[in-house]
């Protein structure tokens, strides 16, 4: 199963999103990084070896992307991004959705960040199911409505002080909330101590997805 969150603004959580449900214990997960924030929200040392951007720009086949993968901790693997964004206009991006989607022992959540979704999709759109993680905010929605593209599902970062909730967010952008990160400022610190894989708090371990 393959799972793309992404977002429409920066701030949103998409990084620590993807990285929490990467790391459920149950399921043996690779997470992929497009954004290049993640071995600093896993508190990893970032690796040393090559990215996703050595691929783009080698002629590697596209199932060299798994060779990547460094260990996170018993059922999670990384590949990071590597030292730069790769291209946007690149013609590997359909090779790396092919690979993304292909049946694999494992689930495979993407972090695009900021990235058009759409370029990540397989020709098989129901191998992939993409999540907008958002936070019940105004601006936020607005700029969702205005993309242009549609998510499968929402992850909402939820805070209690907004004036939106849950079902204003499924009314304005028509598709389901199917999981909630309640805000806790321990998951910030968590990150910030570099202790997200050894000492996850309360808040992130109730992250799961609806069917």
């Amino acid at each position: 199963m393959l799972t793309i969150c992404c977002s429409v603004k920066g701030g949103s959580g998409t990084s620590v999103v993807a990285a929490l449900l990467a790391l459920h214990p149950k399921r043996d997960t690779v997470l992929v990084d497009l954004d290049g924030d993640g071995p600093a929200v896993l508190g990893l040392t970032p690796p040393a070896g090559q990215g996703l951007s050595d691929w783009f720009e080698s002629d590697a086949p596209a199932a060299a992307v798994g060779t990547l993968a460094v260990e996170v901790d018993r059922t999670t693997r990384l590949v990071a991004r590597g030292t730069a964004a790769p291209d946007s206009t690149s013609q590997r991006w359909r090779e790396l959705a092919g690979w993304l989607a292909a049946p694999h022992p494992f689930h495979v959540i993407v972090d695009a960040g900021l990235g058009d979704p759409a370029r990540l999709r397989p020709d098989d759109a129901g191998a992939a199911r993409v999540l907008l993680v958002i936070r019940p905010c105004f601006l936020a929605l607005a700029r969702a409505v205005a993309a242009g593209w549609r998510a499968d599902g929402v992850v909402l970062v939820h805070e209690p002080w907004r004036s939106l909730g849950p079902d204003d967010v499924e009314r304005a952008l028509g598709v389901p909330v199917v999981a909630r990160l309640e805000h806790d400022p321990a998951i910030a610190r968590a990150v910030d101590a570099g202790l997200a894989v050894a000492r996850l708090p309360r808040a992130a371990q109730r992250l799961h997805l609806a069917a």
